[in-house]
């Protein structure tokens, strides 16, 4: 009798109303919960109470009873929610990451290894927070604002020299040792990106902003290595002088369609600066990267091959500072060559990330005669999803950061970066394990290892060769991250 008086209802006053998903479920049976909604739904609509009316509210008193309090109090929290919202456009999204560790020295450059001691010896605690304001006012569109702070620089993961022979190379950098900007102490709040991305059609994406960093602009980034970061020079494909991520202000856009993309971009990361000798956008002094990349990405792979032209701008972290000396004076150009594969459920066989790249150098600096240089990096990544615990991680890498592999017409004293031929080699190690504590607070005990971590300087011992390992660098941390 039920069914026929709500049918009857729903035919005179038309009230029915499906599920959120547009549909009714008509193949299973109605429960009584669902029989009194469409009741409550009926109840505006009604113009006469009928004897057969007043029977279905009897009927299901207690579960429109139950309704009325849960839809009372839904509306309540609505209320609430737009009452104190942050903005109607606009989300909120941090991270915090605190790091606790240390760096182990050895080696046979006595100078060097009691440089860096001295330097970069303590056990030590830095912090990196990130703010990212995103806001859509279309739905497709992003407008990110990001404030970051930080205070790794005199830390012994900065990446920047500390002491007087540099020991403090690139090749220890933590990819949360944010320090840009700030002086040692930091604890400077600044904008770390601003920019604005948008869609046109449904393949291409346009973007552009004031502080916009290069793989902000990529369709696809070629590696899934790693899920949780430990040494910056494993965050870039392999290629620290291809994905050089040059910061500034800059603009770009992409194209994917059916998995396939391609991707252009150009950053200028002083082009605030008026004078075209010191800055600008496309100037002689302007320090900047144009990038091209195309790519692939599957279901469970990726691969992608990119082009970099720099001025001014060297590779990224991971560079020793037999490269960096006559980089920074000159112009480079890079290719790298990057892939993935990833199992389509986690267990014993690992997501493999690799990644190899080559570039290039000029420079027309009297100060440095660098023509013809030319610089190698590789890496491999291993992770294994859901390891020994649900949500858990285990990661490792291996490679070989930017190095010298010819010196072209570097110059070749005694003293030089490249003598008579390049002994530049050095290397990079690493392994981590992520226990995901809550969904928003993971710890990650991680160890790592660099050898010859200043390249060919490190084997001069005052002016002299070193025929032995000059320098090692065993490291360790904790680190505790925050997302909210």
């Amino acid at each position: 009798w039920a069914y026929q008086a709500l049918s009857n209802l729903i035919e005179r006053y038309g009230c029915v109303a499906g599920y959120p998903n547009g549909t009714y479920r008509g193949s299973r049976a109605m429960t009584r919960f669902e029989a009194a909604a469409l009741l409550n739904a009926c109840l505006d609509r009604i113009t006469e109470v009928t004897d057969e009316l007043k029977r279905l509210m009897k009927e299901f008193e207690k579960e429109l009873a139950v309704l009325k309090g849960r839809v009372d109090g839904l509306e309540a929290k609505v209320a609430e929610l737009e009452a104190t919202q942050f903005s109607t456009t606009t989300k909120l999204k941090g991270i915090a990451t605190f790091v606790l560790g240390g760096n182990a020295y050895g080696g046979s450059n006595s100078r060097i290894v009691d440089d860096a001691k001295a330097g970069t010896g303590a056990a030590a605690f830095a912090y990196d927070v990130r703010l990212n304001f995103d806001t859509s006012f279309t739905g497709k569109d992003l407008l990110r604002t990001t404030l970051r702070a930080g205070n790794f620089g005199a830390s012994p993961w900065s990446g920047q020299p500390v002491g007087a022979n540099g020991a403090n190379t690139a090749l220890n950098a933590l990819e949360v040792a944010f320090q840009e900007g700030e002086v040692p102490g930091g604890n400077t709040v600044g904008i770390n990106r601003l920019f604005y991305q948008f869609p046109v059609g449904d393949k291409v994406t346009v973007t552009f902003g004031g502080r916009v960093r290069q793989d902000d602009m990529l369709a696809m980034w070629p590696s899934v290595y790693p899920a949780d970061t430990v040494l910056d020079v494993f965050t870039y494909a392999g290629s620290p002088g291809t994905y050089s991520l040059n910061l500034g202000a800059g603009a770009g856009v992409w194209y994917q369609d059916n998995g396939w993309s391609f991707s252009l971009n150009y950053v200028s990361s002083n082009a605030q600066i008026g004078d075209p000798n010191e800055g600008g956008i496309g100037t002689d002094g302007a320090n900047q990267t144009f990038t091209a990349q195309i790519g692939y990405a599957g279901n469970n792979f990726g691969a992608a091959v990119a082009y970099n032209y720099g001025n001014g701008v060297g590779p990224a972290s991971g560079t020793p500072a037999s490269v960096l000396l006559g980089v920074a004076s000159g112009s480079n150009n890079s290719v790298a060559v990057s892939a993935y594969w990833q199992p389509s459920e986690s267990g014993f066989i690992p997501s493999i990330s690799a990644g190899w790249g080559i570039t290039g150098y000029s420079t027309d600096d009297n100060a440095f005669d660098f023509d013809g240089a030319t610089a190698n990096s590789w890496y491999v990544g291993l992770q294994w999803d859901d390891a020994f615990i649900k949500g858990n991680a285990l990661g490792m890498a291996l490679g070989q950061p930017t190095f010298l592999t010819a010196c072209g017409n570097l110059n070749k004293g005694r003293n030089a970066i490249c003598g008579d031929s390049p002994k530049d080699g050095n290397w990079a190690w690493e392994w981590w394990y992520k226990f995901q504590v809550t969904d928003n607070i993971s710890v990650t005990p991680a160890l790592y290892y660099l050898s010859n971590p200043l390249g060919h300087l490190g084997w001069l011992d005052n002016g002299r060769k070193n025929d032995s390992a000059p320098l090692n660098n065993f490291g360790g941390i904790v680190k505790t991250t925050f997302k909210f």
